[in-house]
């Protein structure tokens, strides 16, 4: 009986599925609406109305990753990514080679599956979804795995924009040393630029710095990905929208594009959130019942080595 008042309810409401689908999608385009809410947008109407466009969505949002991906590439400048952090790099590639090796360890001992583990592993030590976005086609990922890495990171990310200013200040942390330190533990650009901005104008300007020459590494990270989950094949092939990311990059730097970087740049982000929605209504009640507390717990003990460690090597080399 249960069932059948189940599927009955389904056809009443099967006129809706549509109109709402895209309506809830529309919305997704918005400035307004960040990355995480249109994830959360996307869940809630797995949960209720369902997805009446399940396996195009699946695929579109494969080709919306890569694209957003090459976007974020035009607001980029190469000479100032090459330059900037140049106090941090050994810091810079410490704590990504520390991260990713700890990651990695987590992983096998939590008993989490390879590609969710190295998805949080590279958003933690990297740049947040971003990377995660570049490294999911690489590992081909699917929703669930992608949904639950970008998902533990944003909700790190929400924590760290408040908490981060407040410790900063009960440490007594200076600018530079907040700049910094904020670059490498936040790990998305606009939680460290919103995190710098409260602590101060020159903690924004390093940590901004800092931060455009850490989302450099998300090109050899993508290209060490494509070795490890090769899966036996001897021919390497490098994903073709990380060349794209590298051209869209270059182009911003040495052609006067001005409003069209920041265009394009833009479209990047709402496209993220669009595909961050697309999975999201892919998740389904039996899909979210199989993710567990492992990787949460996993993200959640990188984000404190990475923020530890990192504070602790900023305050004793200065």
């Amino acid at each position: 009986m249960a069932h059948q008042h189940i599927s009955s309810n389904k056809l009443r409401f099967a006129p809706l599925r549509k109109p709402l689908f895209f309506t809830a999608a529309a919305v997704t385009l918005l400035p307004i609406v960040s990355p995480p809410v249109a994830l959360l947008m996307g869940i809630a109407l797995a949960q209720t109305t369902g997805n009446p466009y399940a396996q195009l969505t699946r695929r579109t949002t494969h080709w919306l990753l890569q694209l957003s991906v090459i976007g974020l590439g035009f607001g980029m400048n190469a000479h100032q990514a090459l330059r900037a952090g140049r106090e941090g790099l050994l810091l810079t590639i410490a704590s990504i080679a520390a991260t990713l090796l700890l990651g990695y360890g987590l992983g096998r001992l939590l008993g989490i599956d390879k590609k969710t583990s190295h998805l949080v592993a590279s958003g933690t030590a990297i740049c947040g979804g971003s990377a995660i976005a570049a490294i999911a086609p690489v590992v081909k990922a699917n929703d669930q795995q992608l949904s639950v890495s970008l998902g533990i990171i944003f909700l790190l990310n929400s924590i760290a924009l408040f908490l981060f200013p407040v410790l900063g200040h009960l440490l007594h942390l200076s600018q530079t040393q907040f700049g910094l330190w904020s670059a490498i533990a936040i790990h998305d650009t606009s939680s460290v630029v919103g995190a710098a901005g409260k602590y101060g104008t020159e903690a924004l300007q390093v940590a901004t710095t800092v931060k455009l020459s850490r989302a450099l590494w998300i090109i050899p990270v993508s290209l060490l990905t494509g070795l490890l989950f090769r899966n036996g094949t001897s021919n390497i092939r490098i994903p073709w929208f990380i060349g794209l990311f590298v051209i869209a990059m270059l182009l911003n730097t040495f052609l006067p594009l001005g409003h069209i970087s920041y265009t394009l740049t833009s479209a990047a982000k709402t496209g993220l959130a669009l595909t961050l929605f697309l999975i999201g209504s892919n998740l389904s009640r039996e899909v979210l019942g199989s993710i567990g507390w492992k990787p949460l717990l996993q993200g959640v003990l990188l984000w404190v080595f990475i923020s530890a460690a990192t504070l602790a090597a900023i305050i004793f080399l200065q």
